[in-house]
């Protein structure tokens, strides 16, 4: 009886909605069944599917397999689904499409039999208009075809897709995303689905934005269509509601709509006293859009969205007037998690993406293909910015597959375009040509012309077109469009593994060749990965906004998580995530959260005391300690050690401390002694007890079979002090209506869906999953050999539901993360140097050439003859100039020192050898006045590091411009000079 009254109550509240608005939309999750392996026939009506197995969507068919298998691994099969439903009573509308939010990869689609269309991108949305082929009255039954074969074809062209890599696209195959079914009249606004439907939905956008007095001009503009054969005067109406649900504008315009017609309704209006939208401030407002006729509402859209300013400038992006050096991370657009792959729960997409702006990252840069809906929402919610590829792999290509990738940019724009979060378009993973930017250029400004969104591509470092650049590893300037490193670091480390001297005692580097190479970077310690992520910012850092004219925009560090894609260590998946698989931080999350708290400088108090403080007696130890302080200071006990090594300004290296039981604190302090901040590390009893804590979203925790629980599970001593070096193995028993998915250890398939593994380095954590239509208690208890247990409990709440359709309220009401707060109001650029400007340069050869090593162009460079005594530059300021030091990009900058003199006006100021770096070394010499600058070889250049690291072809990285000069003796090579006063020390 209670069972009906809900039933009755959701009824209830369909018809109420429906006669409000003219259109309902309801999750299409529920009910379906699959079978792996071709069936002929499985498009028929009358096939006997009740031995397939049941799921509820989103959930990949094969993922059990996330990070048991590595990426090359994951099975590909036809599998083909089925669902049947009717029309919900009480909904009468005349317009039903269906709203795939993207399967893998191939689908071909049928009702009732019949062959309603094609999806075939394995990436983006889809939409059917299935108004004309539905029975009202009766059960219908769709069916899909779905290939997720490696090597999947084109059906019209026999064209491969350049995306479907097995080295970074994890196949999670079926329909891993969320299905929708809208209910719309027949005047109705459009859905932004291209592909199939060849519509375009709604598009808010502002212009005239005012930061300082807090106001714009709204403009709403949607795609309204009417299908009957009468023309209909209709008024338009945006009613625009602030994050705190308070109506805050209302406008409207009437329009008539021609008969059978599609039409373009586009109005605009003041927005006064607006909060604008943020980096780790995700203030968004709720734009709805209404088509009244005679007064009442036949159709309404509700779009969430947010306001913010852009420019990309001057070598540098602008967010709300104030420059924002860009530092984040390049990621898996799966986000994959363990025997989930990336059908998570919506909060765990807001846990995780949420996570990556707490560690003070600004940037997301999706891999290779567009994420789904459910991640560029998050975005939105976490106030992390993202830059959005369409889809492609490692270069240019051309004809269909070229053709490929402008449709899938196509469809991309229109559906995200209203994301505040996605502040670029990216047009591949390697430069493309003018031609083809161009292309992609004319689908941003035809679709989204006013979004304040850059359209660019890695390299593209000469192009006249592209929006932004940026290199894989290693620096690029530019004083005209932004260079953001796309992919900084691809160093390797498991979390276990803290470092040589404790359990699991790991080497260094210990581990096999890598293409035949050492590939020691890619199976490091914490410790030396923590030295590495310092190291490799500072190199950015150092060439940030305010150091003259040719600036670096910042980058994106690969990866966030620990992914199941392409490796290059011992384990079968990836680990150069700054949080392991599970989301637990490693050691350099932290000092990301040191380094990048700020918009271009870092807040002085950020301090991080890496590793641990337990280890065997005698032990000595170097404490390595991330600070962004002026000065730092360690003691054991209370006694003060001695005086730190302190390199690439944030890392401070205390060398040979004596280890003792205790307690180990770092102290920062400003130049003149003031205290900032203070860490600590204690040493941990013997393992004791479990600690069992669990997490689910603020909104709730919903019986819809996608819902999460995402359980920890840490190894106390009797104080409660986390024991770091712990590995025992927790036995899991679960108790109530959720389905266990588990975590991830080193060990046989890696742990994954075990019930019984070990935490590592004290720590561990496991997924559970709601069950379908399955509320009530549930109980998780936690046991080990030897330790005190525990356990936790929760309660899974029902959902709105009414036959196989129902209300995913776990994607409603999700916070904003607004910690970060709104844009700051004074300058965030501080003018550190002067670039001093060049009137002319000769040189000892090629001085014909000599403009090119000062033109702001990368991709060129001036050599001399190859002759030591041709070995020269002089460099010609436009004025006699105070001047302190020369950045030079110099060719095999990865491997390559030279020996150079530096003279101002014949005077010798600087005598050495450069340093390696990842692009630019700076070298610096007393404040000289002078005109003219002479850079000279003074001997030959030599291999100082060997290039050792290999693309996944086998491919060296790049290190310069494309010629080699390793083996010449009196070559000088530079790609790039900038010559600098010092303005602030």
């Amino acid at each position: 009886m209670k069972r009906l009254l809900f039933i009755f109550c959701c009824l209830l509240l369909l018809c109420d909605t429906h006669a409000q608005s003219g259109r309902k939309t309801l999750s299409f999750n529920a009910d379906w069944r699959y079978h792996i392996g071709d069936v002929s026939d499985a498009s028929a009506t009358e096939i006997d599917d009740r031995e397939w197995k049941q799921v509820v969507l989103p959930q990949a068919w094969n993922e059990d397999e996330a990070f048991a298998k590595a990426i090359h691994d994951l099975s590909a099969n036809i599998v083909w689904y089925r669902k049947k439903f009717r029309i919900p009573k009480g909904i009468t509308s005349d317009k039903v499409f269906l709203e795939f939010e993207g399967i893998r990869f191939g689908g071909e689609f049928y009702l009732n039999g019949k062959f309603i269309g094609r999806h075939e991108n394995g990436v983006m949305a889809a939409g059917f208009d299935l108004s004309d082929l539905i029975d009202r009255d009766r059960e219908n039954i769709l069916a899909i075809r779905i290939d997720n074969s490696w090597s999947y074809r084109e059906k019209a062209t026999n064209s491969t897709y350049q995306w479907n890599d097995k080295n970074f696209n994890a196949n999670y195959g079926g329909i891993p995303k969320n299905v929708l079914i809208h209910f719309a009249s027949k005047i109705y606004q459009t859905l932004p689905l291209y592909s199939n439907l060849k519509t375009t939905g709604v598009y808010v956008y502002a212009k005239n934005i005012n930061i300082p007095k807090k106001t714009l001009d709204l403009f709403v503009s949607s795609e309204v269509k009417n299908e009957t054969n009468k023309s209909s005067l209709v008024n338009f109406v945006a009613e625009v509601h602030n994050a705190e649900g308070k109506l805050v504008k209302t406008f409207s315009k009437k329009f008539n709509l021609s008969a059978n017609q599609t039409q373009q309704l586009t109005m605009n209006s003041a927005l006064n006293q607006v909060n604008f939208w943020s980096w780790g401030y995700g203030y968004l407002y709720t734009v709805t859009t209404k088509i009244l006729q005679d007064n009442k509402t036949i159709d309404a859209v509700q779009t969430k969205t947010g306001f913010r300013k852009t420019a990309f400038k001057n070598g540098m992006v602008y967010l709300n007037d104030q420059v924002l050096m860009m530092k984040g991370y390049a990621q898996r657009t799966s986000n994959e998690w363990p025997a989930v792959g990336l059908s998570v729960a919506p909060w765990l997409s807001d846990f995780s993406n949420g996570l990556m702006v707490k560690s003070n990252a600004n940037l997301v840069r999706w891999m290779h293909v567009t994420p789904w809906k459910q991640d560029v929402e998050s975005c939105d919610r976490m106030g992390l910015m993202q830059m959005l590829p369409a889809g492609d792999a490692e270069k240019d290509t051309q004809g269909r597959r070229w053709e490929q990738r402008t449709e899938l940019m196509r469809d991309a724009i229109i559906y995200y375009r209203n994301s505040p979060s996605v502040l670029f378009y990216e047009c591949g993973n390697e430069s493309i040509s003018e031609e083809h930017m161009a292309e992609m250029k004319a689908i941003r400004d035809q679709y989204d012309p006013a979004g304040g969104r850059a359209i660019g591509s890695r390299e593209m470092l000469d192009s006249k077109l592209a929006e932004y650049g940026g290199e894989m590893l290693y620096i690029n300037k530019s004083a005209r469009h932004p260079m953001i490193a796309t992919e900084y670091m691809r160093d390797e480390a498991l979390r276990k593994y803290w470092d040589e001297l404790s359990y699991p005692f790991h080497k260094d580097g210990e581990g096999p060749l890598y293409k035949g190479v050492d590939a020691s970077d890619y199976n490091r310690n914490q410790d030396s990965y923590v030295v590495e992520t310092v190291h490799r910012w500072w190199e950015y850092w150092k060439m940030r906004p305010g150091t003259g004219d040719r600036v670096n925009s910042g980058g994106v560090n690969i990866i966030f998580s620990d992914s199941n894609t392409h490796f290059r260590g011992k384990e079968n998946y990836r680990r150069s995530g700054e949080v392991d698989a599970m989301r637990i931080p490693k050691d350099a999350y932290f000092a990301h959260q040191v380094m990048w708290d700020g918009w271009i400088d870092p807040d002085p108090k950020g301090l991080h005391l890496v590793g641990h403080w337990n280890y065997a007696p005698g032990t000595k130890k170097d404490v390595l300690v991330v600070s962004a302080a002026d000065r730092v200071e360690l003691s054991v006990n209370g006694k003060i050690q001695g005086e730190a090594e302190k390199r690439y300004n944030f890392l401070y290296r205390f060398p040979a401390v004596d280890f003792e039981t205790g307690v180990l604190t770092a102290k920062s302090f400003t130049k003149d002694g003031k205290l900032l901040n203070k860490k600590e590390l204690r040493t941990a009893g013997e393992p004791y007890k479990i600690r069992l804590t669990a997490q689910h979203g603020n909104n709730g925790l919903f019986a819809d079979g996608n819902d999460m629980v995402l359980a920890e599970v840490e190894v106390l001593d009797k104080n409660g002090v986390r024991c770091p070096l712990a590995s025992n193995t927790i036995d899991f028993n679960l108790d109530g209506p959720m389905d266990w998915r588990g975590g991830i250890a080193q060990g046989p398939d890696n742990y994954i869906l075990a019930k019984s593994l070990p935490v590592e380095a004290g720590i561990n954590r496991v997924l559970l999953r709601t069950q379908y239509d399955k509320s009530g208690r549930v109980l998780l208890k936690a046991t080990a050999n030897g330790l005190l247990s525990d356990s936790v409990a929760w309660t899974v709440q029902p959902i709105k539901k009414t036959e196989n359709y129902f209300v995913k309220e776990s994607t409603e009401n999700l916070p904003s993360f607004l910690e970060r707060g709104p844009s700051p109001e004074k300058p965030t650029l501080v003018q550190l140097k002067k670039s001093l400007k060049i009137r002319a340069a000769t040189a000892g050869a090629n001085s014909e050439k000599a403009a090119q090593s000062y033109d702001d162009n990368e991709l060129s460079d001036w050599v001399n003859d190859g002759q030591l005594g041709t070995a020269w530059i002089t460099y010609i300021l436009q004025e006699k100039s105070d001047i302190d030091e020369i950045d030079l990009k110099l060719n095999n900058f990865r491997s390559r020192s030279y020996p150079l003199q530096i003279f101002v006006d014949n005077k010798l100021v600087f005598d050495g050898n450069t340093d390696i770096t990842l692009g630019y070394c700076t070298l610096s010499f007393p404040r000289t006045r002078g005109e003219k600058v002479t850079i000279k070889l003074k001997n030959a250049p030599f291999t100082a590091k060997e290039n050792k690291q290999v693309e996944m072809g086998g491919k060296k990285l790049d290190d310069g411009v494309a010629r080699n000069d390793a083996n010449a003796k009196g070559t000088l090579s530079i790609i790039e000079a900038d010559i600098h006063q010092v303005l602030v020390n």
